[in-house]
């Protein structure tokens, strides 16, 4: 059977990140958003649903992730090398920590960033 743009269905999602290791919860995410977890999918079309998460502040990190893991980004530019300690990151921005790390499980292709505007994230 092959799968047409008519037969795929995005549904909506609720998480609650509550409690739930980083990456355990990024896997989930992940497969959802990509349609991993319906019969009908293949790679070359969008399959996946909506995601909304809620509570994400009280995630968890696993080992010494919080003290040690940094986020970097370049602008491109000499001396434009900046490092963000992830004990900062959750601090300041906790929803951009799972933003991160959904987008590092996602293929690297032209869908990734459909599928990461599907993604909605509620502190």
């Amino acid at each position: 059977m092959n799968t047409k743009l008519s037969d795929i269905k995005h549904e909506k999602h609720e998480v609650d990140a509550s409690g739930e290791v980083l990456g355990r919860l990024a896997a989930r995410i992940a497969t959802r958003l990509t349609g991993k977890n319906k019969p009908y999918f293949v790679r070359h079309l969008d399959c996946g649903d909506f995601v909304t998460v809620s509570n994400a502040a009280k995630i968890r990190v696993t080992g010494q992730k919080l003290s040690q893991k940094v986020y970097t980004r370049f602008s491109g530019y000499p001396g434009g090398l900046k490092k963000t300690p992830m004990k900062k990151m959750m601090a300041e921005k906790p929803t951009e920590v799972i933003r991160h790390a959904v987008a590092g499980m996602l293929p690297k292709n032209k869908l990734q960033s459909v599928w990461l505007k599907r993604l909605t994230i509620k502190p």
